[in-house]
């Protein structure tokens, strides 16, 4: 039976060891890690740990920093990070931008100020994919152990109250299950049906994990059956371009702004 193990730890600060700080929390907790589990860590734990939090006071903007802010009725200083930040801006309200980020569309390209420390806020991992390989490769140098690893973040889900889980990166296991050409319950089969293995867990893990100050950055998801691999993922696999994305296309499209899609 799917079971989750949530597991507490110090809070990281850069030069933070994540799997030196995954030890540790296993070491306490009385837990191991098995062939087979799924470890999820938050994004803000490697972030954290990566030194990737920014003191905003000391941003100085560029001229498109500064004409988002008038534009979204933002601070100058998140203005300019969220444009440093984003791949594409879809557009936006007052107090929010819609972007594209790490393959994820999200508010303010995912930048978060709590527990940050005031008028600081915290950015995506650096290479998320490549510190979620380095993390799986640790596992299984140091433990023998076959894992998947996730790193995942909260976000807003289209029409919806609340936060749900997302994987921003993952290695050591097949992201999304295709369904394709499998039959539903009156034997017709599936014709776009995708299953997005590494975003459940992600929201399995959130739910135990929280999102205040309950310092569990990591939890083990075990007994989930995923599919458990030893090719280097690549972050297309889990991402749609916003000219096929439904939300996006329905919605009237991109911003006129930047790009790099």
């Amino acid at each position: 039976m799917l079971g989750v193990i949530p597991l507490e730890a110090e809070r990281a600060v850069s030069g933070t060891d994540v799997f030196e700080g995954l030890c540790e929390s296993l070491g306490r907790a009385g837990r191991t890690i098995r062939d087979g589990d799924v470890l999820v860590v938050s994004t803000k734990y490697v972030s954290c740990s990566q030194g990737r939090v920014v003191n905003l006071g000391r941003v100085r903007p560029s001229g498109a920093g500064v004409g988002m802010s008038k534009k979204y009725r933002l601070d100058p200083g998140m203005a300019e990070i969220i444009s440093r930040e984003s791949d594409a801006i879809l557009g936006g309200i007052g107090g929010f931008v819609i972007t594209m980020s790490a393959g994820i569309m999200a508010p303010n390209a995912g930048i978060d100020g709590s527990n940050s420390g005031r008028g600081s806020a915290v950015l995506y991992p650096e290479d998320p994919y490549l510190a979620a390989e380095q993390l799986r490769r640790k596992i299984f140098l140091h433990m023998g152990v076959h894992a998947g690893v996730i790193l995942a973040d909260s976000r807003l889900m289209p029409a919806r109250v609340g936060t749900s889980g997302v994987a921003v990166a993952c290695a050591g296991m097949e992201p999304v299950l295709d369904s394709r050409a499998r039959p539903d319950l009156d034997g017709r089969p599936l014709k776009v049906t995708f299953q997005a293995t590494a975003d459940n867990l992600a929201s399995i893990a959130n739910h135990e994990m929280g999102e205040a100050a309950e310092s569990r950055p990591f939890a083990i998801v075990r007994d989930s059956g995923v599919v458990l691999t030893e090719r280097r993922l690549a972050p297309s696999e889990t991402v749609v371009h916003p000219e096929q994305c439904v939300y996006v296309r329905g919605l009237g499209g991109r911003d006129s702004g930047r790009s790099r899609f």
